[in-house]
């Protein structure tokens, strides 16, 4: 373990360091590179923004409102039955949208049940083992200009649903 955080500390400089090196090798103008890929980035920064700004205001609108509350009431009365918690539903719900808000409802989750608890581990395990689909899909399609996501949606909903039952499953077992 020692070595590997060693080891870790010096990746992302041997990193800039191949990257010079190479640039240099092959006759490149490293600096003017980076400036030109530091000018798209923030060009993309600007055309995602009001996608982000939208995103972050319609989950603080069903935070604030109480729905997240009322759904996962509704929900947990069958997901209870196969071992998921209505207290989790909220941050699997708001999960799909914005990682910092789901970032808090865990952080909400450890203070009231723990983190040790079946309750933290589903939690903690879920915000590793999903993605913020809607946020993901709307973002990089917009940057991307990708208008035909025709299995994009579909696919990440299974792949949630599949982080989802995992996250239970590891859960159980480490109780």
């Amino acid at each position: 373990m020692n070595v590997v955080v060693a080891v870790s500390g010096y990746i992302i400089p041997a990193v800039m360091l191949f990257i010079v090196i190479h640039g240099m090798i092959k006759k490149v103008n490293v600096y003017d590179e980076f400036v030109t890929g530091a000018k798209d980035g923030m060009k993309t920064v600007v055309s995602i923004a009001p996608t982000l700004v939208g995103l972050m205001m319609a989950v603080g609108v069903l935070r604030a409102s109480g729905f997240l509350d009322m759904i996962s009431g509704f929900i947990g009365k069958f997901t209870g039955k196969i071992g998921l918690p209505s207290p989790v539903i909220p941050l699997l719900i708001v999960r799909m949208f914005s990682s910092s808000a789901a970032t808090g409802l865990t952080l909400d989750l450890f203070k009231e049940y723990g983190t040790d608890s079946l309750i933290g581990l589903i939690a903690s395990i879920a915000s590793s083992a999903t993605e913020t689909i809607f946020f993901t899909i709307s973002v990089y399609s917009v940057a991307a200009k990708i208008t035909k996501t025709r299995w994009t949606l579909s696919g990440a909903l299974i792949s949630t649903l599949a982080g989802i039952v995992s996250s239970v499953i590891l859960a159980m077992l480490m109780i």
